[in-house]
């Protein structure tokens, strides 16, 4: 009996720590017709299921808003699941033992391509060289490649990786109903009806009387709101305008028809929120599984393990999924419930001091604050913005992105000229009142002067058209084509190698190289103004995003919440700078 009863409980211990309970291989197909890759051969790719669960009393998991909220299994575990993508050699023994997770953008899976050049286009179904770029330095270099549906509002039955997240719930079973707020900023064409939230899941609406609700409508991020009356909208599908309108609880008519070029905005009681903080468990605990386990809890196999075991594991990510990574490193999830370093090295690409905040109540993460989009969204630049803990002199809090140094990974964080007027990437290496900081030894950031954010002029901008003010778009200048953007390629596959050089070798990689006030290269607006140079028919910019301490209510702080107060009440502002202009009007 004692024999049985040490055995029950270690097998229940071991149930308690596996994240991971089943992984599910649902295919396993060659990949790139057997080519070659480097010393690796070939690859095959994979595809399945990740089922898991999380102890909601775990201080680890404690902090995801509603995981408490969430229904329970018989062990008291809360359930979820990922899609996962897999790219590894065939011969595990051939490859070099290292793991690069690149995590996915709102689906798509982007990160694997990044590393080659030119880039192709992103897709989650990969099957040819061509789909990855024939010269992809991690395939060539033998890395075993991971991704898994983090993003929990993209709809399922896409060409994207979606999850399944529970839905919270009060104590009785009844609808969880709070404050919900939607944009819909600068439609190209007018219309008279559109769904909540375009191409993702919306919060359904829990009362369908507008008279409960707020719907204001105005011209630029600054204007006055002006409501919309009551009876002039509804809940509902309306094509052609009121007298084709369907009710439903997930979309949007307005009677007298959604103007062009203008900010609608809606706020409105929601219900039924997904656990949408479960988000950063997933790259946490199927990264960990893949790093650390042999099997999952039914004895099936890791399909990267290797005698004598994983050696690295790396993550990268781009714009949006970089402002996850900031959150993922500040939440403390690059530590396994094990208490084990999940990451060694990150990779943020493009995502200035802003963070995702995934783990809010009724939040989309898709949509964040741009200059004229969205522009007191909840996805912003929050304190901490730093890497290092120091102490925001506006808000007065005392934090950093990194203070877990046993788990606390090398970073690598690249940002472009654009982030620094959209984003306030200034926040990462000067306060808010214009105070240098300094960088932590284990952080590089670098600097792409001139670049735009992959290709666009501004922050998912509409293309460049006249409407009939005069305004073209929401863009001052025009930006300059589309084509290839080097930025997404060149910079991250070269830095891909020196990640792999400081973290495995100790080889240090290049200073940072980065805009600050100790070498006069970062500026107000006025002064960016003044030094630019007189070029025809161009104007220097005259607006920036700013940033103010934006106030949300009392269940909503530095790590996420329930945000009660919509829109946000504004309080102090920041001091945000840009790169200064040289002789060509590129950021120094």
């Amino acid at each position: 009996i004692g024999a049985i009863t040490v055995a029950l409980t270690l097998l229940l211990g071991a149930w308690a720590e596996a994240r991971v309970v089943r992984w599910v291989v649902e295919e396993r197909l060659p990949f790139a017709s057997g080519m070659e890759w480097g010393t690796a051969g070939p690859y095959e790719r994979l595809k399945g299921t990740a089922y898991m669960e999380v102890d909601p009393k775990d201080p680890l998991n404690a902090l995801i808003v509603n995981l408490d909220k969430a229904p329970r299994n018989a062990r008291g575990m809360v359930e979820f699941s990922a899609p996962f993508l897999i790219l590894k050699p065939v011969d595990m023994t051939r490859g070099n033992r290292k793991i690069w997770y690149g995590i996915n953008n709102r689906g798509n899976c982007i990160e694997l391509g990044n590393r080659a050049f030119p880039p192709p286009m992103a897709t989650c179904n990969p099957m040819t060289a061509a789909d990855v770029g024939a010269n992809n330095v991690l395939l060539k270099a033998g890395y075993a490649i991971v991704d898994a549906g983090w993003h929990g509002d993209v709809p399922a039955g896409t060409n994207r990786l979606s999850p399944k997240f529970p839905v919270a719930m009060q104590p009785d079973g009844s609808p969880i109903v709070g404050p919900a707020r939607v944009e819909f900023s600068f439609q190209q064409t007018a219309s008279f009806s559109l769904p909540l939230v375009i191409d993702f899941d919306p919060d359904e609406a829990a009362d369908t009387n507008t008279a409960h609700s707020t719907l204001t409508v105005r011209d630029h991020a600054d204007a006055p709101r002006v409501a919309i009356p009551s009876d002039r909208w509804a809940f509902g599908e309306c094509p052609t305008g009121q007298g084709s309108l369907v009710p439903s609880t997930t979309d949007l008519c307005v009677f007298d028809g959604i103007g062009p070029q203008r900010i609608y905005e809606l706020i409105y009681p929601a219900k039924n929120p997904k656990v949408m903080g479960l988000a950063y468990a997933v790259t946490r605990d199927v990264g960990s599984f893949l790093r650390y386990e042999a099997q999952d809890e039914a004895g099936n196999p890791n399909p990267l393990a290797v005698s004598p075991g994983i050696r690295r594991a790396y993550s990268s990510g781009t714009s949006s999924t970089g402002m996850y990574q900031r959150e993922f490193l500040y939440l403390g999830f690059n530590e396994d419930e094990s208490h084990r370093k999940v990451f060694d090295g990150v990779t943020i690409y493009s995502a200035a001091t802003h963070r995702l905040f995934v783990n809010v109540q009724f939040v989309h993460p898709t949509f964040f604050s741009g200059q004229d989009q969205h522009h007191d969204f909840t996805s912003n630049s929050v304190a901490p913005f730093t890497f290092a803990v120091t102490t925001d002199p506006i808000s007065g809090i005392m934090d950093g992105l990194l203070k877990r140094p046993a788990t606390d990974p090398f970073v690598f964080q690249i940002d472009e000229e654009n982030v620094f007027w959209q984003w306030k990437a200034s926040l990462n290496v000067v306060d808010g009142r214009g105070q240098q900081v300094a960088l932590p030894d284990n952080v590089r950031l670098y600097f792409q002067n001139g670049f735009g954010h992959i290709a666009a002029a501004g922050l998912l901008s509409p293309p460049t058209t006249t409407v009939p003010d005069g305004r073209a778009g929401i863009c001052q200048n025009p930006r300059q084509g589309g084509g290839l953007n080097a930025s997404t390629a060149v910079t991250p596959r070269a830095l891909a190698i020196a990640m792999d050089e400081w973290a495995d070798r100790g080889i240090e990689p290049p200073k940072s190289n980065y805009p600050g006030i100790q070498g006069k290269t970062l500026v107000s607006l006025n002064e960016y103004r003044a030094a630019f140079p007189a070029i025809p028919g161009l104007k220097p910019p005259s607006v920036m995003n700013d940033l103010t301490v934006l106030q949300f209510g009392p269940r909503f702080d530095s790590k996420g919440g329930v945000q009660t107060e919509l829109p946000p009440a504004l309080g102090a502002r920041y001091t945000v700078l840009v790169p200064k202009p040289d002789e060509d009007g590129v950021g120094l």
